[in-house]
C-alpha cells in the first residue's frame, strides 16, 4: 500500500509539472496589444524562442519588451528561421501582454516596415516578398 502511494504521489508530481509549462496564466489573454520598436535579440530556443524588442516611449526613453513565442520546430515546419527576425529589425508586434504589467507578453505576429506580416502560426501575409 504505502508503495502505491509513493508511485501515485510520485506521478501526480509529474503530471503537474508538464500542465504547467504550457499554462497561458501569466498572459492576458482576453487582451491584445501593439508595440512597434526596434528588435534588440532573437534568441532560437527550445522549448520556446524568445523575442526582445526595445520599444522608445513618449518620453524618450527605451523599454525592452521580452516577447514568447512557439518553439523552433514549431516554427521551422511553418517558413521560419533564426533569421527570419534580427538584431536591428524595425517592427510592429501584436501580443498579449503579461498579468504582471511587466513590459513584455506572449508574440501573436509582427509586421515588418515592408508589409510582411509574420505570426506564431507560421503564415506570411502582405508585401515585401
Amino acid at each position: 500500500m504505502r508503495a502505491r502511494l509513493v508511485l501515485f504521489s510520485i506521478a501526480l508530481g509529474m503530471s503537474a509539472g508538464a500542465s504547467a509549462h504550457h499554462s497561458f496564466s501569466v498572459f492576458n489573454m482576453q487582451t491584445e496589444v501593439s508595440i512597434t520598436g526596434v528588435v534588440k535579440e532573437v534568441q532560437w530556443t527550445n522549448p520556446h524562442i524568445f523575442v526582445w524588442v526595445d520599444v522608445t516611449g513618449e518620453d524618450g526613453k527605451v523599454v525592452t519588451w521580452g516577447l514568447e513565442g512557439m518553439s523552433p520546430n514549431f516554427l521551422a515546419r511553418r517558413g521560419w528561421s533564426r533569421t527570419t527576425l534580427e538584431p536591428g529589425d524595425e517592427v510592429t508586434v501584436s501580443l498579449r501582454p503579461l498579468n504582471s504589467g511587466e513590459p513584455g507578453g506572449m508574440f501573436i505576429s509582427t509586421t515588418t516596415p515592408e508589409g510582411v506580416v509574420l505570426t506564431m502560426g507560421g503564415g506570411r501575409e502582405g508585401g515585401g516578398e
